[in-house]
């Protein structure tokens, strides 16, 4: 039987596996050099980033040349015990483009309509096996493993079977950053079995939100026979698997202490002078069809229609970020409906010194995204799935002083937490986008205190470091109950 103090140094001997490495790796002069990212999960796991019992491995983010080249990266990163996964360009491209970006994104996203590539399905599968026999090799007999998201849905079972070889003992935890679909979508892609299997192989499964846990569970149940009589217990092949929510945030107190950044508050200065009596709507989605983004201009449209007193006196900023699944035509068709809309808006309505919309499709620094955040009356976002939903978090985190309303999507994994807080609305019906955005700005001082600080208690409470505590004390716990 294993000690307490055995417990808690294992559930120190951490290893974090995600498609990518939290760090940018860049070559300037010869010279290997190595920076934080700044992708979602880094951003909510910064405090897990920083730590030095954690070990971490995936891919580089950055094409080598040559074997030797391959060494540099590798010796760079084990400076912050990091391991690189190396991919061949062809190999990566039609496991990480077409099979995770093109096929299983979209249909975790409630999209039907997606063509199976076995190709792309058979480099899916090795780049896994590639990442469980680089993470069985690097581990120790009782570390912990977590694992993450949507790429790497085979890993957990392909890993047991690795570890059981070696003689092994490692817990092994995954989490979904990603919506799980009810099972009328789901079953459209043919390998659901072989993606549901390989994640039940863990020995704790996370997801986002409870609606997103229920159709996991109904999954293994209905797909596998798994057996699910036991409450967020499953039983499969032999082995159980514990699911259930855990919630990701962010840390407030990062937010914090930029707003007392002077550059962060000679720009919020610059944008409240811009927009002196003009109520200011922040947008802040990834350029991708899940966003629901034309739909959402749309409806900003037939809210001047309907009340077109307005005119002059609101302004949607919608900052469009870069996004990795942006390769292929559709993205480019996407993107150009967007800015021949954003024209025929502006055109529609603007005055000479006032535009209803601006569109901003490039890379933002935290320091305009704080300001933006912080000057806007309304954060609005009309996606029709989500995942993590940090912008929601971080809209609260920047509001302390304007109490500033969120208008979410119903269909947004953010409003499992923001319900009670927010303006809601189906995103495929116009009338009610215009309407929640017309009563978040005609919203009462007091409502909106009311609703902020019901925000700013969640928010708060529910961080990113509370995220990643309780999780690896419930992969620690399964740890303790097989000793």
């Amino acid at each position: 039987m294993a000690t307490i103090t055995e417990h808690r140094e294992r559930a120190h001997n951490l290893m974090f596996v995600s498609n990518r490495l939290p760090f940018t790796i860049k070559e300037g002069d010869g010279i290997i050099q190595q920076e934080l990212s700044n992708g979602d999960l880094v951003t909510a796991l910064a405090g897990l980033v920083k730590s030095s019992n954690i070990r971490w491995l995936g891919a580089p983010g950055i094409r080598v040349r040559d074997k030797e080249e391959e060494k540099r990266v590798s010796d760079k990163l084990k400076e912050t015990n990091a391991t690189a996964v190396f991919l061949d360009d062809t190999l990566a491209h039609e496991y990480y483009n077409i099979f995770s970006n093109s096929i299983l994104w979209p249909i975790l996203h409630y999209q039907s309509k997606v063509d199976f590539d076995e190709k792309a399905w058979g480099s899916y599968q090795r780049v896994n096996e590639i990442f469980a026999d680089n993470i069985a090799a690097e581990v120790s007999d009782g570390n912990l493993v977590w694992i993450h998201d949507y790429h790497l849905m085979l890993v957990p079972k392909m890993l047991r079977a690795r570890l059981k070889q070696k003689g092994k003992d490692c817990k092994i935890g995954f989490t979904l950053h990603a919506p799980f679909p009810a099972q009328e979508f789901w079953r459209n892609l043919k390998v659901q079995g072989e993606l549901v299997a390989g994640v039940l192989a863990g020995d704790v499964v996370g997801l986002h939100t409870d609606e997103y846990k229920r159709n996991f569970i109904k999954s293994c149940a209905s797909v596998l026979g798994a057996r699910t009589d036991v409450a967020s217990h499953i039983n499969y092949d032999g082995h159980q698997t514990f699911v259930d929510t855990f919630t990701l945030g962010i840390d407030p107190q990062k937010f914090n202490d930029s707003m007392q950044d002077v550059r962060v508050l000679e720009r919020i200065d610059e944008l409240e002078k811009i927009y002196q009596g003009v109520n200011v709507i922040l947008g802040v989605d990834r350029l991708d069809h899940t966003k629901r983004l034309l739909q959402k201009l749309q409806g900003y449209e037939c809210f001047f229609d309907a009340h077109p007193e307005f005119i002059g006196k609101v302004t949607l900023i919608q900052v469009l970020l870069p996004s990795a699944r942006e390769d292929g035509d559709d993205y480019e068709e996407l993107e150009t409906e967007i800015n021949e809309l954003t024209v025929e808006i502006n055109k529609k309505y603007a005055t000479p010194n006032w535009y209803p919309l601006i569109n901003m499709h490039h890379k933002i620094t935290f320091i305009d995204l704080t300001a933006l955040m912080c000057v806007s009356n309304v954060c609005f976002m009309a996606s029709r799935r989500g995942g993590m939903n940090l912008v929601a978090s971080e809209y609260v985190a920047c509001q302390e002083n304007r109490h500033g309303v969120l208008v979410l999507s119903e269909l947004s994994g953010a409003v499992s937490f923001t319900n009670a807080g927010s303006i809601t609305f189906h995103p495929s019906k116009m009338n009610e986008v215009s309407e929640a955005i017309y009563t978040a700005i005609m919203m009462g001082e007091g409502e909106k205190e009311e609703r902020y600080n019901y925000l700013r208690c969640y928010v708060t409470s529910h961080t990113s470091a509370r995220y990643g505590r309780e999780f690896i004390n419930s992969l620690s716990h399964r740890a303790q109950i097989s000793n």
